[in-house]
């Protein structure tokens, strides 16, 4: 303690030993961020800024007060970081995770080995995915397709964030992406060359389980995907075989328990070279594959 405030080092280890208790994952690396955002500095500055004044020190303890009811970090600092993405998160759409970004680096291989003009991102969501492909690809056209109200409102803030020149290839469209032929109607038939999804799947069943963050925080429409995961993703794979350019590549995220059959609805639906994937931790997080060299695009698909 000096006379103007409180010696950072000191609020930090109270902070992460309140957080802890709480039963937050990263006490000490959540006490850094939100005392980052109150000070208004990088994390990495912590280390040389100097005491804490009152009015700081207040702000910091009413964020963490909120994190320790398990308010996610994300809501609290109102954002949520994607690769090198900032994105605005908050109530209502579901906070990228880095999970994820394993999927997105393999899209991205797959776009630099076929060029792809037009690129789809089903359930976007805060519009991670589908912001991350247009910064990466600059000569694509980006397909966000979102269902929920709530969720399109962040969509359309982190798009308009973006530079023009990112923002303009960024098509974002209200769509039911179980819905066949409002996906073709939205993207057009056989013309995606890249697709990607990160959808609900989490089997209701397993709600429980999950952390205070997700369970009583992200919407549970961007959650779960029935009984068995997949009420979303089944329907969707026939959308996705109706809108896919033959041989564009597809990445589809799941639930650790439901690869097998995710997996299982691609090659049911004729795609090729179905694959499970790992994420960054080495959990089975997505399946891949490429669209059927013909579709038709008449059929009901199944």
């Amino acid at each position: 303690m000096t006379e103007s405030g409180v010696a950072v080092r000191d609020l930090l280890r109270d902070a992460a030993g309140r957080l802890s208790a709480a039963g937050v994952p990263s006490p000490a690396v959540d006490a850094e961020l939100l005392l980052a955002d109150v000070l208004g500095i990088d994390r990495g500055r912590l280390i040389t800024t100097g005491p804490v004044d009152p009015g700081a020190q207040e702000a910091f303890a009413a964020a963490l007060a909120r994190r320790c009811t398990r308010e996610p970090l994300q809501h609290i600092i109102g954002h949520a970081w994607f690769g090198p993405l900032e994105l605005a998160v908050g109530p209502g759409v579901f906070v990228p995770r880095p999970e994820t970004e394993a999927l997105l680096e393999w899209a991205l291989v797959q776009a630099r080995h076929t060029s792809p003009a037009i690129a789809v991102d089903l359930c976007s969501g805060s519009g991670a995915l589908a912001i991350a492909l247009a910064h990466e690809l600059p000569n694509v056209r980006v397909h966000a397709l979102e269902l929920s109200d709530e969720a399109l409102v962040w969509l359309r803030r982190n798009v308009s964030a973006q530079p023009a020149d990112i923002a303009d290839r960024i098509i974002m469209q209200q769509v039911d992406v179980t819905d066949r032929d409002a996906v073709v109607a939205a993207v057009g038939a056989s013309t995606a060359g890249l697709i990607v999804s990160n959808p609900p799947y989490i089997p209701t069943g397993a709600a429980d389980g999950l952390d205070p963050e997700v369970r009583e925080h992200d919407p549970h429409a961007a959650l779960f995907g029935g009984t068995d995961g997949m009420s979303v993703i089944g329907p969707m794979a026939a959308a996705i075989a109706a809108i896919a350019r033959p041989g564009a590549p597809v990445a589809i995220e799941h639930d650790d328990t439901t690869g097998d059959r995710v997996a299982a609805v691609l090659r049911t639906t004729g795609f090729d070279d179905v694959a499970g994937r790992t994420d960054l931790a080495g959990r089975p997080r997505f399946v891949t594959g490429r669209a059927p060299v013909s579709v038709d695009v008449e059929g009901s698909g199944s």
